[in-house]
């Protein structure tokens, strides 16, 4: 059944697409926007559901005769900016790499700002006290908890003051219709996707709902949406424990690694039970505990940050401290507000009561005994709870049927996105083919050469790799 599929996509996918008849609009009046690494950079903005308009970012294809058609990104997130990546020329997204040469060659590349996202309008806005480091995600006593609940209330409130109505449309199987509407601006028959992290799960919903406007999918980092939002949780937290004790078995191997010669483990609790917090003198503040595990868990995800993260674990346990460099920049930056009401729409509150997250909070704990004050679906749910706006695509069953053969990759040491997400997600979708990488780090894209050979050779084929291929 997939060799026919397989012979059936090839044949159609070796030659350039044709464009839509003339009538297919609106059009993309594209506008050249160059930075410093992407000279060649257009942008245009795109009007849908007649009040909101998504910013879009496109590097030109740089062998035009052997053009395929569009390639559309998306970076992660959620809250992730396509656009931005764009304009540093696909640097962070794995462009820059040999292995993705010919994507750059053959398709026009298109970024763009999920509804609610970056350039696009309007754009999710919060206060800068979404992330208060005095409300901890863990509260121990029930007033702690009323406390929370609180703030998460009067945060969102205030999220749906400056932002708008917008807030209760930025969801994703909403957002899955902007990518039908840049789809038919564009005027392509059908597209190429290239998603990362929450990438992945907008392309399935794209692929849910238009299966065959699908060329090319590929879905990478992998998150399963039909999967309850407590068993994410708990999946996520053996993860993120994993990816911190590959960390501790690396740095004795590594003349990288700061650390070398110590017991990371018992450094890094050491660090987690310092009353108080530590002083991060770019902040002018202590960093919490939680804190400094949301910094280290940024670190985490891609190996070639782990030098660096030594380094800022040294720093943190010195004679004279300083947490800057585990500080929370994700938490503090804008954009944390598009990630928390995306998230609180795609997986909402997991939690019902005190007693309830009491409960939660035992089994992450017993699960993850290091890591255990930080992992994104804690983040996300938990701060879901007390949320003002209704969530609009909670998990439920998924299944994509009638799209073109699709490629999920996931890691087998991914801290994000474990394992078992890439393996469910596959099961989901009809005509699917796994592909495993066995390396570290979040995303095989971002950190497998092998991966991202195999990515790029079924995005020009239409091609999947071969059953039971592994990236090792």
């Amino acid at each position: 059944m997939r060799t026919k599929a397989l012979a059936a996509v090839t044949a159609l996918t070796l030659l350039p697409l044709s464009a839509l008849p003339a009538s297919a609009t609106p059009r993309l009046d594209w506008k050249p926007c160059a930075t410093e690494y992407a000279p060649t950079l257009e942008c245009a903005n795109l009007q849908v559901n007649g009040t909101i308009s998504i910013a879009l970012a496109k590097l030109p294809a740089t062998d035009p005769a052997r053009r395929i058609g569009s390639l559309l990104t998306n970076p992660g997130g959620p809250g992730g900016a396509g656009v931005t990546v764009l304009k540093y020329g696909g640097r962070g997204f794995a462009l820059d790499k040999p292995e993705t040469a010919e994507l750059r060659q053959r398709f026009d590349v298109i970024g763009f700002d999920p509804r609610g996202v970056g350039d696009s309008r309007p754009a999710v806005t919060c206060a800068p006290t979404l992330h208060d480091p005095a409300i901890g995600r863990f509260p121990k006593s029930r007033a702690d908890y009323d406390k929370f609940i609180a703030h998460n209330r009067a945060s969102g409130a205030e999220c749906l003051k400056r932002t708008g109505p917008v807030l209760s449309q930025v969801d994703t199987w909403h957002a899955a219709d902007d990518i039908e509407s840049i789809r038919v601006a564009l005027g392509e028959p059908k597209i190429s996707w290239l998603g990362v992290s929450y990438g992945s799960e907008l392309g399935a919903v794209y692929a849910e709902k238009y299966p065959k406007r699908v060329r090319t999918m590929v879905l990478d980092g992998a998150i399963d949406h039909s999967l309850p939002t407590k068993k994410a949780i708990l999946d996520e937290a053996i993860a993120t424990e994993s990816a911190l004790g590959d960390f501790a078995k690396w740095c004795p191997t590594s003349d990288e690694c700061a650390l070398r010669g110590k017991d990371v483990l018992a450094t890094y609790d050491t660090l987690m039970a310092t009353p108080g917090g530590v002083p991060a003198s770019e902040l002018g503040r202590n960093v919490t505990a939680e804190e400094m595990a949301s910094g280290v868990y940024g670190a985490l995800i891609l190996p070639a940050f782990w030098p660096e993260l030594s380094k800022a674990i040294s720093a943190a346990t010195a004679e004279k401290p300083d947490a800057t460099g585990l500080a929370p920049y994700s938490q503090l930056d804008p954009s944390y507000g598009a990630y928390r009401a995306i998230g609180c729409h795609d997986f909402g509150p997991a939690f019902t009561s005190y007693a309830d997250m009491r409960v939660m909070q035992g089994l992450v704990k017993t699960l993850a005994p290091h890591s255990w004050r930080y992992s994104e679906f804690w983040d996300i749910t938990s701060g879901c709870a007390g949320w003002p706006v209704t969530p609009a695509y909670p998990p439920q069953p998924q299944k994509v049927r009638g799209a073109a053969p699709i490629l999920v990759v996931g890691g087998e040491h991914d801290p994000a996105t474990p394992l078992a997400w890439a393996r469910g997600l596959a099961k989901n979708i009809e005509n699917s083919t796994l592909l495993v990488d066995t390396g570290y780090g979040h995303t095989g894209l971002l950190n497998s050469a092998c991966v991202r050979t195999e990515e790029v050779k079924y995005l020009v084929s239409g091609v999947t790799p071969a059953p039971g291929k592994v990236c090792r």
